[in-house]
């Protein structure tokens, strides 16, 4: 599955044949909603009563976004072509998949067209805007600083780097980008692959990126969706229709590419509505409110396949969910070289959720320490008591004095343990985590 010339595009909708169709006459209105199955298993409809991802700019970093199509016509803002250095980010010819972006695009931010924009695609973040960046072959890091320069809060990359990088991580160039874009609280959204194996691509194995894998329409993990120990989230990924190119067509296809664009948009929807949270806390929302299959239950999270499990964007808007810490689930950037951690093939981050642990264990290091301290004092007290005893029993019996009886009965009151109230360490809230407690798919309206 393949946008080749170096690069790799997380879709099938190429190579699978995808039906390409007219807009209008190949499909009904009515049809074409019924295919966008993914919008009824995510709750859009009672999602965009909260949010409809108003005032929120989505990077589109891929092969060039169709801003003349009629679903996301005036949701495309003027953008970038690093390929060919102009503010032109179209689709040329010249790449294997045209179609992608503007795919893309479309499952994130199209408004459909017609009376009541029933007819088209609609994205399931109707009302924000789409910064297309057509990108160089040579990698994300230009792309992600333009981006992030753009005002774009949001960053969609459903591509693939892999190929040119064997080891864990990219360019130090890129990973150095990602984690502008992190300081810069800018969320990065990318999809893992679509080889089904054990291996997730670049840059969605980076640190500070959410990474994300795809599922089928009965909410189990898809076949060819790669997975690994950096998967965060799950979203559709079968049978996904979108806006293509030229024209108005539409298209129809697979992919952890699909995937991802929908995160995006979930991602867009909770920066329009929780302006004041940073990307890790939207992350945390989106995580926090991810829901598994009934086949999946009791699974340690996060999984390998399923991550925290697939979105589920009106929760992520209405639960109450607390901000937690400042990145979340996502991993920090460490303060290492980016290109050390790369060529060792073990990364220099770690989360904050991680942080966190390793001073509660401290913390019950120190409870515990105090436990054992006050035990030793007690047994001293105690002997101490009984010396005393014996001595006033062989210097007088029970008629002898008492010289501290008229202090009270006890020569001392029992000490309090200061650690005893303390409250229990904290779980770590991104280890272990239990199933949500609704598990349905799809999710009841």
């Amino acid at each position: 599955m393949a946008f080749r010339r170096t690069m790799c595009a997380l879709s099938a909708t190429a190579l699978t044949g995808a039906l390409i169709l007219a807009a209008a006459p190949a499909a009904s209105a009515d049809q074409t909603r019924r295919d966008q199955w993914a919008l009824e298993t995510l709750q859009a409809g009672s999602a965009w009563k909260v949010s409809q991802g108003k005032g929120v700019t989505v990077a589109v970093i891929d092969t060039g976004v169709n801003a003349e199509h009629v679903d996301l016509k005036n949701n495309v803002l003027k953008g970038r072509d690093f390929v060919d250095g102009d503010d032109d980010a179209s689709p040329t010819s010249a790449d294997s998949q045209p179609t992608h972006g503007t795919a893309m695009a479309s499952i994130i931010a199209s408004h459909g067209h017609g009376p009541g924009s029933t007819d088209g695609v609609m994205g399931l973040a109707p009302e924000a805007k789409i910064l297309p960046i057509r990108a160089d072959l040579a990698g994300f890091a230009d792309e992600i600083r333009y981006a992030v320069d753009n005002g774009a809060s949001v960053i969609n990359i459903s591509m693939d780097i892999r190929d040119q990088y064997s080891k864990v991580g990219g360019p130090a160039e890129d990973l150095e980008a990602i984690s502008y874009a992190l300081k810069h609280d800018v969320l990065i959204v990318a999809g893992t692959g679509n080889d089904g194996k054990r291996q997730i691509g670049f840059p969605a194995d980076a640190p500070g990126v959410l990474a994300v894998g795809g599922v089928n329409k009965e909410g189990t993990i898809w076949d060819d969706s790669n997975y690994g120990p950096g998967v965060l989230l799950t979203a559709p990924a079968t049978g996904i229709v979108h806006a293509g190119w030229p024209g108005n067509k539409l298209t129809i296809g697979d992919g952890t590419s699909d995937a991802t664009a929908f995160v995006s948009a979930a991602a867009a929807l909770l920066r329009s509505k929780f302006p004041d949270l940073t990307a890790g806390q939207i992350a945390n929302r989106l995580v926090k409110t991810a829901v598994l299959p009934a086949s999946a239950k009791g699974l340690s999270l996060p999984d390998e396949k399923y991550g925290y499990g697939t979105i589920r964007p009106f929760a992520a808007l209405t639960q109450d969910i607390p901000a937690g810490s400042k990145y979340g689930p996502l991993a920090v950037p460490g303060s290492g070289s980016p290109s050390a951690a790369a060529s060792s093939g073990t990364s220099d981050t770690d989360s904050a959720a991680e942080k966190e642990n390793a001073d509660q264990k401290q913390m019950l290091f120190f409870v515990v320490l105090g436990v054992v301290a006050l035990v030793v004092i007690g047994l001293i007290v105690l002997l101490i008591v009984k010396l005393s005893r014996r001595n006033k029993n062989n210097n007088g019996g029970p008629g002898g004095p008492a010289p501290y009886q008229q202090y009270g009965q006890q020569p001392f009151p029992p000490q309090q343990n200061p650690y005893q109230q303390s409250a229990q360490p904290q779980q770590n809230p991104y280890q272990q985590q239990p199933t949500p407690p609704n598990s349905q798919w799809p999710p009841q309206q």
